[in-house]
């Protein structure tokens, strides 16, 4: 019978455990607030392409299916293209494709991406962001207007 009963501290403990705590704005004695995953990622999507050396942002596919949209009309842009993130209860985690300009030091470029993203979904949301992780895919050349001439040349016969 001994194994059945409880004692006061262990009754104390159990609910102490079931408690929710009070130290972020999103989980409260009043209430509870939930974002969802696409508003994090669209919220990093706008700060990433806030960032000076941002051409685009995505990898290869999602930037191909990003231009199709754009030819619709009335389509808006997928402000969370190329973006990924993991949303929690507290936190939050960014994963980022992009392209970056080419001449802008690619690790400068991932540091104020990440200060951006960081600064913007903790402002905006009240979640800790615990990671940005960057991938670039490519380096965008700005080869001017050359790209809707013919190029022309000798051929061999």
């Amino acid at each position: 019978m001994s194994s059945q009963t409880l004692d006061k501290s262990d009754t104390a403990s159990s609910q102490a455990a079931v408690t929710p705590k009070t130290d972020s704005a999103l989980v409260s004695t009043t209430g509870r607030t939930t974002i969802a995953d696409t508003v994090v990622s669209k919220i990093a999507g706008i700060a990433t392409r806030e960032v000076e050396g941002v051409h685009d942002v995505g990898g290869g596919t999602s930037r191909a299916i990003g231009a199709l949209r754009e030819r619709i009309p009335g389509a808006r842009v997928n402000q969370s293209q190329g973006v990924s993130v993991e949303v929690g209860e507290r936190q939050a985690a960014v994963d980022i494709d992009i392209v970056a300009e080419y001449g802008v030091s690619i690790a400068d470029l991932a540091s104020g991406i990440r200060r951006n993203v960081i600064t913007a979904v903790e402002r905006m949301t009240g979640l800790e962001v615990t990671e940005v992780n960057i991938v670039v895919h490519d380096v965008y050349l700005d080869e001017g207007d050359d790209e809707g001439q013919e190029v022309t040349g000798t051929r061999v016969q």
